[in-house]
């Protein structure tokens, strides 16, 4: 019985190594799976936060709306700005009213009456 126990430990040698191999195969498909599913986290995590993620692409675009309208305005207090200068250089009646508003000039028999400014509230 010696001889043929012996016979069948050598047979079951290669079903053992074959075990063993897909043991370790598995262990290693595992490990690469979660090294690889480790390194898309830290990934993703790059992408939505890093320097250049969403959450700064998202802010820049905010902001880039934010100086869009900016623009806009100032392009309308230009607009508004450029329609005075051309008529003070070129009517008299505006530069008469310019003057009278800003350094209270009167013709003769008027009288200029002023109201002292709202006080600051000081809390």
């Amino acid at each position: 019985m010696a001889a043929g126990e012996k016979n069948g430990s050598v047979g079951r040698l290669p079903v053992i190594a074959n075990q063993v191999r897909e043991r370790v195969y598995g262990w290693r498909r595992k490990a690469a799976t979660g090294g690889v599913g480790a390194l898309a986290l830290v990934m993703g995590y790059g992408v939505v936060f890093g320097h250049n993620g969403l959450t700064v692409f998202l802010h820049k675009r905010e902001e880039a709306k934010a100086l869009q309208t900016q623009m806009q305005m100032l392009q309308t207090e230009n607009e508004r700005l450029r329609g005075h200068v051309e008529r003070l250089q070129n009517d008299p009646g505006a530069i008469e009213h310019q003057a009278r508003e800003e350094l209270h000039y009167t013709r003769a028999g008027e009288v200029i009456y002023t109201l002292p400014s709202a006080p600051a509230n000081h809390q």
